[in-house]
C-alpha cells in the first residue's frame, strides 16, 4: 500500500486510487505525491492478486474480493470523505464499494473506466473482455488472463509509448483472474445514487474493439454530468500525472 500524509483538516477529502486490471498500486506513484503535497491523505493499494499481494492470486479471486479489499481498508483506517478513483476495470470495483459504504464516499471518479449498472459484469460493460476469457479457456491455466501485449505506436502498452516508461510498466503487470470479469456489480443501495460522479476520459489513440459507453447527461443524483478529457493514452497516471492530479484536486 502506498500512503502519503500531510497535516490536514478533518474535512479534507482522502483520495483512494484504485488500479485497473493487471496493474498494481505502484502505477500511481507519480500522482500520489502531487495530491499529498496539496494536503490530502492518499492511498493507492494493490488489489488481491497484484503487487505485494500477487501470491494470493487464485481462481477464487474476483470482483467481490477486490471490493472487500477496499471496504476493509476504508473501515480499518476509518476513512470518510473519500474520493474513490477507479481506473479501467476498477470502475466496477469503486461502484460496488460505494454501494457498501456510501456514507464514507464523497465522490466517484471513473478514470477511463468501466461504468456498470446494477447486476452487470465487465463483459456486459465492455464485451471485448469475453474474447480474453475465451483465449484463457484454451490455455493450461484457464482461470488466468495475461496482460495485454504491447502494440505498435501510437497505442503502446496501455497507451504508454516512452521506452523507459514501458519497461517500468512491464515490471508492474501480472495476470488477472477470469472471475474478476464474471462477477456482477451490486448497486442496490439507493444511497449510492446521491454520490457525485466525475468521468475522466483518455482521448488519445484507442485500439480497435475498445469502446466507451456514452455518459448520460444527468448523473444519478440529478445534477449535470461532469466529463473531463486528457489527450493521452489509457494509463494517464503514467503519461500525464500532473495533469491528472490537477483534475483530481478540483474535486477536493
Amino acid at each position: 500500500m502506498s500512503e502519503q500524509t500531510m497535516t490536514t483538516m478533518t474535512t479534507t477529502p482522502t483520495y483512494l486510487l484504485v488500479h485497473g486490471a493487471w496493474h498494481t498500486g505502484e502505477c500511481w506513484e507519480r500522482v500520489v505525491p502531487l495530491l499529498a503535497s496539496a494536503g490530502h491523505r492518499v492511498f493507492a493499494p494493490s488489489l488481491t492478486g497484484h503487487g505485494d499481494k500477487a501470491h494470493l492470486l487464485s481462481p477464487e479471486v474476483g470482483l467481490d474480493t477486490h471490493v472487500e479489499d477496499l471496504v476493509r481498508l476504508i473501515t480499518e483506517e476509518d476513512l470518510s470523505d473519500v474520493i474513490l478513483v477507479g481506473h479501467s476495470y476498477a470502475g466496477l470495483v469503486i461502484s460496488a464499494t460505494a454501494n457498501q459504504v456510501p456514507d464514507r464516499i464523497a465522490g466517484l471518479v471513473y478514470l477511463d473506466a468501466m461504468v456498470p449498472e446494477d447486476g452487470e459484469t465487465a463483459v456486459d460493460v465492455m464485451p471485448v473482455t469475453q474474447h480474453l476469457i475465451e483465449l484463457a479457456a484454451k490455455s493450461d491455466t484457464d482461470w488466468r488472463i495475461p496482460p495485454l501485449p504491447e502494440m505498435p505506436p501510437p497505442f503502446g502498452l496501455f497507451g504508454v509509448t516512452d521506452p523507459a516508461d514501458v519497461a517500468w510498466l512491464r515490471t508492474l503487470l501480472s495476470d488477472q483472474s477470469v472471475r474478476c470479469y464474471q462477477q456482477p456489480v451490486r448497486l442496490d443501495n439507493p444511497a449510492v445514487n446521491a454520490i457525485p460522479r466525475t468521468h475522466i476520459h483518455c482521448v488519445g489513440a484507442t485500439p480497435e474493439g475498445i469502446t466507451r459507453r456514452p455518459v448520460p447527461a444527468i448523473q444519478p443524483n440529478g445534477t449535470p454530468a461532469r466529463v473531463w478529457e486528457l489527450p493521452t493514452g489509457h494509463d494517464c497516471m503514467i503519461t500525464m500525472p500532473a495533469e491528472l492530479a490537477d483534475l483530481l484536486l478540483k474535486l477536493g
